[in-house]
């Protein structure tokens, strides 16, 4: 639910949790899978996963689908509007590498 019209407001609403960029980060660079997701360095907890990727499924960022039955586990892939987001990384890595230089420098094939 949007709190205002504002671009800026809106977009937060989405994403700024902290963690939804952080999953947005994993599945731009190939993780589809809850443990994938939470073998990330910043130790997202499984509560709090299950909780972000059924948020992220219902405001359009992912799909989920099963790829196994039995027991039924699922993957997670962007959708268009998720991937659109991209841009969006890619810039707050380059502030972050400018002005924090402790930051990782993100993998090639994730800046272009």
């Amino acid at each position: 639910m949007q709190r205002s019209e504002c671009p800026i407001s809106t977009t937060l609403d989405l994403v700024g949790d902290r963690w939804t960029l952080v999953i947005l980060r994993d599945m731009l660079n190939g993780k589809t899978r809850y443990a994938q997701f939470l073998d990330s360095p910043e130790r997202i907890t499984t509560n709090v996963l299950a909780v972000r990727l059924k948020q992220m499924e219902a405001d359009g960022l992912i799909l989920k689908t099963p790829y196994q039955l039995k027991p039924r586990r699922y993957e997670y892939v962007l959708t268009e509007q998720g991937r659109a987001l991209h841009g969006v990384l890619k810039e707050m890595c380059r502030w972050a590498n400018a002005y924090y230089p402790k930051t990782w420098t993100p993998p090639e094939d994730f800046m272009t």
